[in-house]
């Protein structure tokens, strides 16, 4: 597994409540649904390597 890299985040105590929801809903972390959805956006935007933008609504 790659090396992971500690990042320290400042969120609103209302952000952090629901995140904490979230994650126990989804049996993670919260660190893990963090990581999940920023690994979500970042694909869905094209921002991974090996992975494209999905298709907009705009059309």
């Amino acid at each position: 597994m790659a090396e992971r890299q500690p990042f320290l985040l400042r969120l609103a105590p209302e952000v952090l409540d629901a995140l904490r929801r979230w994650a126990d809903d989804d049996l993670r972390s919260v660190n893990g649904q963090i990581e999940f959805l920023l690994r979500r956006a970042l694909a869905g935007a094209g921002r991974l390597p090996g992975s494209a933008p999905e298709p907009s609504d705009d059309a």
